[in-house]
């Protein structure tokens, strides 16, 4: 608000210790380097970078002027949001599986969020909002979204009575996210 334009991204460099780091730093290499093979390092920093500038905004904005935050979080919900959009608009680029996979973490991520103590709540949203807008922007038109809302809707009705993990490291990376996030939720 004074002109220090930069703390709109530098936050998302920044982090309050190392368990944090390790945490964000872990979410980034597991969701990271697939988006990133798919879409080109250019468009993949592009977005990350987007997605955090969209999230430290959003903070300005709704947060106090004395409210303080750091962490790479928003961006990476961006990275969520942009799989999200994939997920609804080029269903075929991700296997059913590893569309799943990514919804079922994502809801989770959202439920942590609101769980935890000391979260920046509005660049979480804000940052998945920004993602999923970059990969929904270009594919936007208002029969394409009803008909992939719709394919979408009846898809994911169908696999809630297949609801399994086909590989046992699905399940231990699934396992590992729930156990930091429940030890993060008691610090």
């Amino acid at each position: 608000m004074e002109g220090e334009v930069w703390r709109l991204i530098t936050p998302t460099f920044m982090h309050s210790g190392f368990s944090h780091m390790l945490f964000n730093s872990f979410s980034l290499i597991l969701f990271g380097p697939t988006l990133e093979r798919m879409l080109g390092s250019g468009r993949f920093l592009f977005i990350y970078l987007f997605s955090g500038l969209a999230a430290n905004v959003a903070t300005l904005l709704f947060e106090p002027l004395t409210y303080t935050h750091v962490g790479s979080s928003g961006a990476i919900f961006g990275l969520f949001g942009y799989y999200i959009a994939i997920i609804i608009f080029r269903k075929s680029i991700l296997s059913k599986q590893n569309s799943q996979i990514i919804l079922v973490l994502c809801a989770v991520s959202l439920i942590m969020t609101f769980l935890q103590p000391d979260i920046n709540v509005v660049a979480h949203l804000f940052g998945l909002l920004g993602g999923f807008l970059i990969g929904a922007i270009p594919y936007f038109n208002k029969k394409a979204l009803a008909e992939s809302f719709q394919t979408t809707t009846s898809w994911a009705s169908s696999q809630r009575r297949n609801v399994s993990f086909q590989s046992p490291v699905k399940v231990l990376i699934f396992a590992v996210i729930i156990i930091l996030a429940i030890l993060g939720f008691w610090r």
